[in-house]
């Protein structure tokens, strides 16, 4: 089998990729696996790390506000497409799976103008736009949350299957986890993260936390990572306020043991990303999600209602988030554990985990068709 990616970036695009293609390597041994992205995008790092073959089509977002950049951008999705056809030509995917983004959109519009099987997963409550133009081309479109499927005219292509999870998460239990980062039992571990990339309002709130309140309490265990964008300047602030004395908190770039401190972790204060939420959701772990305001269509806090709405989480709004406001928040999770264990039960319902077979089933289907 012959299988061409596409999707990428941020994590929350290309993640959902390479644990797709690991599945279909992992049950086609002799797959041959190649991607398609940008220069610019997460991918060079994430996909090239996991040896997989990286082409690049030349792509940028449309701005839904007036914008040149948008001139630039409709030019750009003509000539994108004379790339991803050279891309196919030579390649000869027998199926080409896109997992949203811009990126994904001329890859899979050629696929299907040249009759090539084409599969979209979309991970948010509601389609991205590329999807959205897309839905009318493709063979399925694979879907996280069941409630996506009414916003898809044609339903008969949508399949429920959850969000694909790389390899790792759910592999080290609770206890395991917290003895491999020397946490102990009588100590409450607070896990934060934006993103890859980072976000400036969780740095900001968490490291006030941190300065204010969590240093004077050692039972309550800090770990912020800051994101790429925001690292030089926080990890000055970290320092500059003292904080490198307490061991009860530090400071990274980027956790790349992400599923032993998740799997480790009494809470998390992150995004809702799509992806984040099914592995919040597989690990059954209590969340303070900080729904970012600043992506398309506003699909972090449609996430994120679905949660809250659930009692599957606590969601703060950034726009009303302060210093006040969230320590009540974390402090509710950190004095009752009980109401952790009740947002814990709540989140599993909207894990599926079997989710990777379900997706690899449905490329079974197409592909033999």
């Amino acid at each position: 089998m012959r299988v061409l990616m596409t999707g990428g970036g941020t994590a929350g695009h290309i993640n959902p990729a390479l644990a797709i293609a690991n599945t279909i390597k992992k049950n086609i041994p002799d797959a041959e696996i190649e991607f398609v992205g940008t220069k610019k995008g997460l991918e060079n790092t994430l996909v090239t790390k996991e040896g997989y073959k990286l082409h690049h089509v030349n792509i940028m977002g449309v701005s839904r506000s007036l914008s040149p950049s948008n001139i630039k951008a409709a030019m750009l999705m003509i000539t994108s497409q004379f790339e991803a056809k050279k891309i196919i030509k030579k390649f000869k995917p027998d199926i080409v799976i896109g997992t949203g983004g811009y990126v994904c959109w001329p890859a899979l519009k050629v696929a299907a103008k040249m009759g090539i099987p084409t599969i979209a997963h979309e991970s948010n409550a509601r389609p991205g736009l590329a999807i959205k133009q897309l839905q009318g081309n493709l063979d399925k479109i694979l879907v996280n949350f069941k409630d996506t499927a009414k916003y898809v005219k044609n339903q008969s292509k949508v399949v429920h299957v959850g969000n694909p999870l790389r390899g790792g998460f759910g592999g080290i239990d609770y206890n395991e986890a917290r003895e491999k980062l020397g946490i102990k039992s009588d100590e409450t571990y607070v896990l934060a993260f934006g993103g890859s990339l980072g976000a400036l309002r969780i740095n900001e709130i968490m490291l006030e936390y941190m300065n204010n309140t969590a240093k004077h309490n050692s039972k309550v265990i800090c770990h912020l990572a800051t994101g790429r964008y925001y690292y030089e300047d926080f990890s000055k602030r970290y320092a500059d306020a003292g904080l490198s004395e307490y061991s009860n908190l530090s400071m990274m770039e980027y956790i790349h043991d992400m599923h032993v401190r998740m799997s480790a972790a009494d809470i998390i204060v992150c995004r809702a990303g799509a992806m984040t939420i099914s592995e919040l959701a597989m690990m059954k772990k209590a969340c303070v999600i900080i729904p970012s305001p600043n992506v398309v269509d506003n699909h972090q806090y449609k996430n994120a209602k679905v949660l809250a709405d659930a009692n599957a989480a606590l969601m703060l709004i950034e726009s009303e988030l302060d210093e006040k406001s969230f320590k009540n928040a974390l402090t509710t999770l950190i004095d009752n554990p009980k109401r952790r264990e009740e947002l814990s039960q709540n989140i599993v319902e909207f894990a599926n985990m079997e989710a990777n077979d379900l997706i690899f089933d449905e490329v079974l289907k197409l592909t033999k068709k």
